[in-house]
């Protein structure tokens, strides 16, 4: 590796935990949550020619999403990923490495991994701590480092990512067919000025007044018409139960006759639905035998569909069977809860995936890496949530603006947790306050991974 005068070394890492109560409760994998806690980690970073400069990352932890688990209770598994948190802040502070971010975090990843599986033991886990939960756990520390190392140079983090930066080419991460690029190639040097806001649809959440059986009165939408007309959404995420296929017909159905009319109110004709089963459909005949339905019931709305997240198990060498070729002939298949590396991409290629959705909680070194190997393989690509408030938010928002194709966002805490939003709101309106479906990301240039205030 060639040394630059840009490298850095990790000089301090510090962290703590807040956590997050919720308006109302989001149904995730047959799950109702109304909680969620928040990691955020500090860091310093100093250059070889010893320039200091301070970085902050925030993340969601996510244990129902990240951990999910039939024998472990949510505190447990929570108490796991807080337990591992501590191992990666100790060994991301004592790391020896200079380097570029994306360097640093491929020479850490492994001991993570390691950490996590010494947790599992010593902590007698039923079931040990998942390699995703893992990513989890790390990616605040990672937004920290990117976030110090552009704030060292001056410059948004979206500025490092090219030959002046990195000492590798992606050859080095990525695989030959991939020497002599460098990851700027793969990036939008600026942010896309606006994004649809992708809004979500939960099992839980009412769709008309008739539903609501107590008003929260809390001065935000209740209903899904209402959240329509407040904020100009043309954007839906419909979350699915996956084993209930008469259930899940009729909530597209259901939805689809109650945005026509919100949307015909508003004289608005285009509008689109992403579909989220959350890995527990049986199988991928389950999936078309579903769109099959929603086709013959409401043809409009089928067309609305734009792409499927992962709707069969995570596990993709144990489920070899569930490939969905046949299902991405009708619509792209992302892959989600599976990507977790670059041999997991190639997998789902394999299985008849068409899509990648990123997410900053996988870490935004692993998240730049392979969107740079999706892009290259023609994927269809998207940027998914972890409900993430604040400054989290504003981290995979501009992943999102970056990435070439992801034509859209999603912001699930303006929903379910505002008031941990409130603070940044001021800060940065066009990010945290929706009025016309769309997300101001133009904002996103300031250095490291911030924003620029209007």
């Amino acid at each position: 590796m060639t040394p630059r005068i840009t490298d850095i070394r990790l000089r301090d890492v510090a962290y703590d935990f807040e956590d997050v109560r919720y308006r109302t409760p989001i149904k995730f994998g047959g799950v109702a949550l109304d909680r969620a806690t928040l990691l955020n980690v500090r860091c310093t970073v100093e250059t070889r020619d010893g320039r200091i400069a301070h970085g902050f990352g925030s993340m969601p932890l996510g244990n129902v999403w990240s951990f999910p688990s039939r024998v472990l209770s949510y505190d447990a598994t929570l108490a796991a990923m807080k337990a591992l948190v501590d191992r990666i802040a100790q060994l991301t502070a004592a790391c020896p490495e200079i380097g570029h971010p994306i360097d640093l975090a491929m020479a850490l990843e492994p001991s993570f991994h390691k950490a996590a599986e010494a947790v599992s033991r010593e902590r007698a886990l039923a079931e040990p701590i998942p390699p995703l939960c893992t990513l989890v756990c790390a990616s605040a520390f990672d937004a920290a480092v990117h976030d110090a190392y552009g704030k060292v140079h001056g410059l948004n983090c979206y500025h490092t990512y090219g030959p002046d930066f990195l000492s590798h080419d992606l050859s080095h991460y990525l695989g030959p067919e991939f020497r002599g690029e460098y990851l700027d190639r793969y990036l939008l040097r600026k942010p896309k000025p606006r994004m649809p806001l992708y809004h979500l649809v939960g099992a839980l959440d009412p769709l008309e007044d008739a539903e609501i059986a107590r008003r929260l009165n809390d001065g935000l939408p209740e209903t899904l018409s209402e959240w329509i007309l407040a904020e100009g959404l043309t954007h839906l995420k419909i979350k699915l139960n996956g084993d209930d296929l008469p259930w899940d017909v009729e909530r597209v159905v259901r939805i689809d006759r109650v945005a026509e009319q919100t949307q015909s109110q508003r004289g608005v004709s285009r509008w689109y639905y992403s579909l989220d089963f959350n890995e527990r459909c049986s199988s991928v005949e389950y999936l078309l035998e579903f769109l099959r339905r929603v086709q013959e019931r409401r043809p409009a709305g089928f067309e609305r569909i734009q792409y499927i997240e992962q709707p069969t198990h995570r596990d993709l060498k144990a489920h070899r069977a569930n490939v969905m070729h046949e299902a991405a002939k009708l619509r792209p298949v992302v892959i989600d809860e599976s990507l977790i590396d670059l041999e997991s991409l190639h997998l789902a290629r394999e299985m008849g995936y068409t899509g990648a959705a990123l997410k900053a909680c996988k870490g935004q070194s692993q998240s730049l890496l392979l969107a740079a190997a999706a892009q290259k393989a023609g994927m269809f690509l998207c940027v998914q949530d972890l409900t993430c408030p604040g400054a989290s938010l504003i981290h995979s928002a501009g992943l999102a603006a970056h990435v070439p194709g992801v034509m859209a966002i999603e912001a699930n805490a303006r929903q379910y947790c505002p008031d941990a939003n409130r603070p940044w709101e001021g800060r940065f309106p066009g990010i945290f306050r929706i009025t016309d479906g769309t997300m101001a990301t133009e904002t996103l240039t300031g250095v490291g991974l911030g924003a620029v205030a209007p």
